[in-house]
C-alpha cells in the first residue's frame, strides 16, 4: 500500500499495533454497500467507465458472496476491512479494482460504513427495546391489581399495584428508545466524498450518494465528516442510559426472588444452580444484566476519552472507536433479550407481596390526608397527628386498620369512623386516581395507551 513512499515495510510489531481487521470486518457489509454506491455515482458523472464500472460492481457481488459463506479472512498486512475487500476485488477482476477508490478515502469511508453500522444497530436495539416493552406491558396488565408495597429508602412507604410497578419500566423504555430515534436522526448524514479531508476536485453528486444509501442529505464540512465521532458517542449514552435502566430492574427482580422478599420466582430458563448448595436457585442472568451495564458505562467512557483530545481531523486514535461501540451493543443486545425472557416466565407471590405491603403502616400517609380531607386539619398538623397513630400501632404491635376507633379518637377527637374508609390497602391503592397514579383504573388507561402505541392486540 505505502510502496510508493516508503521503501521497506513495517515491523511485525508495528502491523499488529496497525491492524484492526479482527475487529472492522464486521462492516463489511456496510463497506460493500458504501462502495456500490460510490461505483454507480462514479459511473453516472462518467470519472469512471461503465466497463469498470459492471466489472467492480460484479466482483463485489462475488465478494459477498465469499464473505456470507466462508467469513472475511484476516490479513494484518491488509490492515482494516477497507483493504481486504479492495484486495480480494483486484484479485477477481484485475487492475480496474484500483478505479473504486476514485475520490474517496479510507478517512471518509470508514466514517461512512461505520454510520451505517451505528444506524443498523439502533433499529436492532429499537427491535429489543420494544419486545421488552411489550413484556412488560403484558405483565403489567395480568396484574394490574395485584398489591404491592412501594418503596422509598427501600423502605415499605405507600402501597402501589404490581402493574404499576411494571408499566414504570415502560416509561423508562420508552424514553430511551427516542434518545436512539434521535441519535438516529442526528447521525443520518452521508460523511462519503468527503475524501481525506478537504473534499476532492472530482465532479461527485453526493447528494445521489447519500439517497442510494439511505441518508438525509450528505455531511455538510468535510473536515467535520472524517473527524465527527458523535454519532458513536450518542449511541454509546444512550445504550449507557438503557443499560442503567435495565440494571435498576435487574437488581429489582435480584431482591424479589431473594428469600426475605419471595415476591417472585425465575424459571429455570432463567436461572442457574450451585455447584455445591443443591437448594439455590441463582438469579444469574438478572446479575450478569447488573454487571452488564458496567462494562457499557466503560464503553462509552473509553472513547470519550479518545476523542477528548484530538486536533481535526482523522488521527490514528480514532481507529479505537470502533470496539467500545461493538462491545456495548453486543452486552445491550443480549441483556434485552434476557430481561424479556425473564419477565415473561418469572411466577409472582401475589399473596406475598401484599403481605410486605401491609407492614410497615404504608397507608399513613392515607390517614393524613383523610385528617385533611374530612377533619379540616392543615397537612402539617395531620402529619404530626398520623405520626401520633403510627407509633400507638407500634406499641400495640397492629396495623392501624386494627386500632379501634375510641383509641384513635383519644389522640384526635375530630377522627370519625370514615377513616376506616381508606386505611385498607385497596382503598389507598384505589384512591390513587391522579393521572399517573397506581389506582388499578388509572393503570388500564395507561397499559391501553401503551397497548395503543406498540400495536399490540387488545
Amino acid at each position: 500500500m505505502w510502496g510508493g513512499r516508503f521503501a521497506e515495510g513495517p515491523s511485525a510489531l508495528m502491523r499488529e499495533i496497525n491492524a484492526s481487521i479482527s475487529f472492522d470486518k464486521r462492516l463489511w457489509r456496510q463497506d460493500i454497500a458504501a462502495s456500490r454506491a460510490h461505483v454507480a455515482m462514479l459511473a453516472a458523472r462518467g470519472i469512471v467507465g461503465q466497463a469498470d464500472t459492471d466489472a467492480i460492481e460484479e466482483g463485489l457481488d462475488r465478494v459477498a458472496d465469499e464473505y456470507e459463506s466462508g467469513g472475511v479472512p484476516e490479513d494484518p498486512a491488509l490492515e482494516d476491512i477497507h483493504m481486504h475487500v479492495e484486495h480480494r476485488l483486484a484479485e477477481l477482476i484485475g487492475p480496474a479494482a484500483g478505479r473504486l477508490h476514485t475520490a474517496r478515502s479510507r478517512n471518509d469511508q470508514v466514517a461512512t460504513d461505520f454510520r451505517l453500522w451505528v444506524r443498523d444497530a439502533i433499529d436492532e436495539i429499537d427491535l429489543r427495546l420494544e419486545a421488552l416493552q411489550r413484556t412488560l406491558v403484558a405483565t403489567a396488565e395480568d396484574h394490574v391489581d395485584a398489591v404491592m408495597p412501594g418503596f422509598t429508602h427501600l423502605q415499605v412507604a405507600q402501597p402501589v399495584t404490581l402493574g404499576h410497578h411494571l408499566m414504570a419500566y415502560y416509561e423508562m423504555l420508552k424514553r430511551d428508545r427516542s434518545r436512539f430515534a434521535d441519535a438516529r436522526t442526528r447521525m443520518n448524514e452521508c460523511p462519503l466524498g468527503s475524501a481525506a479531508l478537504a473534499g476532492t476536485s472530482f465532479p461527485l453528486d453526493r447528494e445521489a450518494v447519500a439517497l442510494a444509501l439511505g441518508f438525509d442529505r450528505p455531511t455538510a464540512n468535510s473536515l467535520d465528516s472524517v473527524s465527527d465521532r458523535d454519532f458513536a458517542l450518542d449511541y454509546l449514552m444512550a445504550a449507557t442510559q438503557c443499560a442503567l435502566h435495565l440494571s435498576r430492574l435487574a437488581e429489582e427482580f435480584i431482591l424479589w426472588a431473594s428469600q426475605p422478599f419471595g415476591f417472585v420466582a425465575l424459571s429455570d430458563a432463567f436461572s442457574t444452580g450451585s455447584s455445591i448448595m443443591p437448594q439455590k436457585r441463582n438469579p444469574d442472568a438478572a446479575e450478569l444484566v447488573r454487571g452488564h451495564s458496567g462494562r457499557i458505562l466503560g464503553a462509552m467512557t473509553a472513547l470519550l476519552v479518545v476523542m477528548k483530545g484530538l486536533p481535526l481531523a482523522y488521527s490514528k486514535d480514532m481507529q479505537d472507536d470502533k470496539e467500545p461501540v461493538f462491545e456495548a451493543h453486543d452486552l445491550l443486545n443480549v441483556s434485552l433479550a434476557a430481561m424479556a425472557g425473564m419477565v415473561e416466565t418469572s411466577t409472582f407471590n401475589i399473596d406475598r407481596m401484599r403481605a410486605a405491603a401491609a407492614a410497615g403502616h404504608s397507608t399513613a400517609t392515607d390517614l393524613a390526608d383523610w385528617l385533611v380531607r374530612e377533619a379540616g386539619l392543615p397537612f402539617r398538623e395531620a402529619h404530626h397527628v398520623t405520626g401520633r397513630v403510627v407509633r400507638l400501632a407500634d406499641e400495640r404491635g397492629v396495623g392501624l386498620w386494627d386500632l379501634p376507633l375510641d383509641s384513635l379518637r383519644e389522640i384526635d377527637g375530630r377522627i370519625g369512623a370514615g377513616v376506616f374508609d381508606v386505611l385498607s390497602l385497596d382503598a389507598s391503592v384505589k384512591s390513587r386516581t391522579s393521572f399517573g397514579g397506581t389506582a388499578p383504573a388509572a393503570v388500564r388507561k395507561r397499559i391501553e395507551a401503551a397497548r395503543k402505541a406498540l400495536g399490540m392486540k387488545a
